[in-house]
């Protein structure tokens, strides 16, 4: 089975690339612009939040981009705090078994859905039934072999094997409540029935323009949701986000690194976080297609040969980390001290083909398509050194996710996770589009480090574990990383965002007043 990774590709590699445009010029401005007003006297959240709500049933919504929208409608089972650390929410406390297998939850009391029907264990078990089935949801419960209402108040989750991500993903998005009743008719593509925070506002709102919510007077986690009205505003061009921000009609917006010294000028709070990893992918790790890929030693050539630091200032505008790791750089596993193993050498790179028996490099084929245009030049200019002869499949966008991974190598911007057993099971072990032929068996090494992390104490033990096999990894050249790219979020003064890892943009709980 895989674990499908659900921000599109689409949206994660146009993220990337905005940071090309030139800063806007929206002259004219003044520092404060667009919202300078105390924290007290912002009653209203106007968020440009870059894509419209993909679906109102959480089963179907986009992990990444969706956060924003249900989080104002929907309770989930568990939240995340600001370190991506599972917390309570619907669920108030929960206990693992001794081998990990079994997960009891205490359920929250005196909940109720819009349509009047109770949250109680049964709802929570219709909800994880219908989250499990989901093509999209059904990520988070791959390991989970089934749900237990066993009284009132209680649930149980039964799982097939250890899973140590299953409360991040739960948290990130995948443990949205909604009434059963509307999921067992099928409603929730028509419009929400939770038992969040917010009241949609359905007559105010018109698809891709705007979104309306307004605060209930009693929720349980009021304190939580500080702004009386939110509106959420899908706004993907983003010089006409930018301006928004400028004219007042945004308070925060997901941003344009680009237009750092704008932002600087006016005032406004400015939040970054790494989000995708960008470099090459290599889907033929065991030379299947092309027989040099399966040779370590041209895997490391092609690390050596890219400028990763020039890339990431020349595209994607310095908002990032030249890395060669993609466990999150302020996260416990990224080591600092190994990111030099590839410092830029093209003769050590020439020289690791030339000992693989490739002094004249090879032929290989690769996708391409108008969102990768940016990276073109700086991997014909690299390959061609090295005397790869490249020759570029050139299709529309949305062909690239589906048809990238049948060639042996392509140009990649993958998201990242903040949790990392998950880091390991998305990007390492598990089937995903980018990845569909993980070969981890292939590598005796990797398998039995991946195997003890899998069996380490979560913790300080399972830490020290990945850190070797992140080790291993960038050694082995599992991938040519250039770099971590963030998202960034600009805010007026009085808001502040605080970005999560995994999150393409935050849920409601991390834009709070202040």
């Amino acid at each position: 089975m895989t674990r499908t990774r659900t921000s599109a590709l689409v949206a994660i590699a146009a993220v990337a690339a905005i940071t090309l445009a030139a800063c806007t010029s929206a002259g004219g401005s003044s520092p404060g612009a667009g919202g300078g007003t105390a924290a007290g006297d912002i009653s209203e959240l106007k968020a440009g939040v870059f894509l419209d709500v993909t679906s109102w049933d959480p089963a179907a919504a986009d992990i990444g981009f969706d956060g924003p929208y249900l989080s104002a409608v929907y309770d989930p089972l568990v939240a995340l705090d600001k370190d991506a650390k599972p917390v309570p929410a619907l669920a108030t406390s929960w206990e693992w078994s001794a081998d990990r297998l079994t997960l009891t939850a205490e359920l929250r009391k005196g909940v109720t859905f819009d349509d009047g029907q109770k949250f109680d264990a049964a709802a929570a078990v219709a909800n994880l039934q219908h989250l499990k089935t989901g093509v999209r949801s059904g990520q988070a419960y791959l390991n989970v072999s089934g749900f237990t209402a066993k009284d009132e108040d209680t649930l149980e989750i039964k799982l097939s094997k250890r899973d140590d991500s299953l409360l991040y993903f739960m948290g990130l998005g995948r443990s949205w409540m909604a009434s059963p009743a509307a999921i067992a008719a099928n409603s929730l593509t028509a419009g929400p029935v939770g038992s969040g925070p917010y009241t949609f506002d359905k007559a105010n709102s018109a698809p891709q323009s705007q979104y309306v919510f307004t605060k209930k007077a009693n929720h349980w986690d009021s304190a939580t949701y500080p702004f009386p009205t939110v509106k959420l505003f899908p706004i993907t061009d983003q010089t006409a986000s930018f301006n928004a921000m400028l004219s007042g009609q945004l308070n925060v917006q997901f941003a344009n690194a680009a237009n750092l010294p704008k932002a600087k000028d006016n005032g406004w709070n400015i939040a970054s976080k790494p989000s995708s990893w960008v470099g090459v992918q290599f889907a033929d790790r065991t030379g299947t297609q092309v027989k040099a890929l399966g040779d370590q030693r041209v895997r490391q050539a092609i690390s050596y040969a890219f400028d990763s630091a020039g890339i990431l200032k020349a595209v994607g505008n310095g908002s990032g980390t030249a890395t060669n790791q993609l466990w999150p750089v302020d996260g416990t596993v990224y080591d600092k001290s190994m990111d030099g193993k590839y410092a830029t050498n093209m003769a050590k790179a020439k020289q690791l083909l030339a000992d693989a028996g490739y002094p004249g490099g090879f032929t290989v084929k690769m996708p391409m398509s108008p969102i990768f245009a940016a990276w073109q030049p700086a991997a014909n200019q690299t390959f061609g050194e090295l005397g790869i002869k490249v020759e570029w499949q050139d299709m529309a966008m949305p062909d690239y996710q589906k048809n990238a991974p049948t060639y042996p190598m392509f140009l990649a911007v993958i998201a990242m996770s903040g949790n990392d057993m998950a880091t390991l099971s998305d990007q390492v072990t598990t089937a995903q589009w980018y990845n569909p032929n993980p070969a981890v068996d292939a590598f005796p090494e990797v398998k039995a480090l991946v195997g003890q992390a899998e069996q380490a104490e979560p913790g300080a033990a399972q830490t020290a574990v990945l850190k070797q096999l992140n080790a291993k990894l960038v050694d082995l050249a599992w991938w040519s990383v250039w770099y971590q790219a963030d998202n960034t979020y600009f805010s007026v003064k009085g808001i502040t965002v605080t970005p999560i890892t995994g999150m393409m943009f935050p849920t409601l709980r991390f834009i709070q007043r202040g």
